[in-house]
C-alpha cells in the first residue's frame, strides 16, 4: 500500500495598488471574539444570522461558525443605488428571507456600514416582522460618511476610515472578495 503524499501550495496576492489593513489572523481572532460575545448574549435563544449579499458572505460564514450556539441562517439582498453610485434610501428587496422570523432573536450580518441609509431602511423593513429582537453585526465600521447617526451596531469588528477598502467579501467592480484579507485601495481610479 502506497501513502499519498499531497503538498499544498499557498499563493500570495500582490497588488500594488492594495495596501492591507486588517491581516487574515488578526480578522479570525476579532471575528472568534465576537462569536464569543454573541454566544453570551443569546445563550438560550432562537437564534437567525441574516447575510446582507453578497458583501457578508465570508463574514457570516466565518462568524457562524465561532457562535457556539444552536443557529439558523438566512439572507437578504437589497438595493438603494438607483444611479449605480450612491444610495437613495429607498430599499427594493431583491432576495427575501425565505422564513419568518416572527418571536426569534435576529443579528443582521454586513461586511461593511458606512452611510446607513440603506441598512436603517432594512432594518426597519425587519422589524415590522414580529422579530424578538433586532440587532446588527458588522465587520467593519466606517462612521465618517455616516448620514444616519442614530444607528446603533452592537457588534463590530474593525472601525475603518473613510477609504474605499476590498476583500473579506468586500469588492471593486465584483473582484476582490475572495482576499483574505482586508485592504485600502490606493488608487480607486486604477481599479
Amino acid at each position: 500500500m502506497s501513502s499519498i503524499t499531497s503538498k499544498i501550495e499557498t499563493t500570495e496576492f500582490t497588488d500594488p495598488n492594495l495596501e492591507i489593513l486588517f491581516s487574515e489572523d488578526l480578522i479570525r481572532e476579532r471575528v472568534g471574539e465576537l462569536g464569543r460575545q454573541i454566544a453570551a448574549d443569546h445563550a438560550g435563544e432562537d437564534l437567525v444570522l441574516v447575510g446582507v449579499l453578497k458583501g457578508s458572505c465570508v463574514f457570516l460564514a466565518d462568524l457562524m461558525r465561532a457562535i457556539d450556539l444552536p443557529l439558523s441562517i438566512d439572507f437578504m439582498a437589497v438595493s438603494s443605488y438607483k444611479d449605480g453610485t450612491k444610495s437613495s434610501g429607498d430599499v427594493e428587496i431583491l432576495k427575501d428571507l425565505s422564513n419568518p422570523i416572527r418571536g426569534k432573536c435576529v443579528i443582521v450580518v454586513e461586511d461593511i456600514v458606512d452611510t446607513g441609509l440603506t441598512l436603517s431602511r432594512l432594518l426597519e423593513i425587519l422589524g415590522s416582522r414580529g422579530a424578538k429582537s433586532i440587532r446588527l453585526a458588522t465587520l467593519l465600521d466606517k462612521p465618517e460618511p455616516r448620514i444616519k447617526k442614530e444607528l446603533s451596531i452592537d457588534y463590530t469588528g474593525f472601525v475603518v476610515p473613510n477609504r474605499f477598502v476590498v476583500g473579506y467579501g468586500l469588492d471593486a467592480a465584483g473582484r476582490y472578495r475572495n482576499l483574505p484579507f482586508v485592504a485600502v485601495v490606493k488608487d480607486p481610479d486604477k481599479i
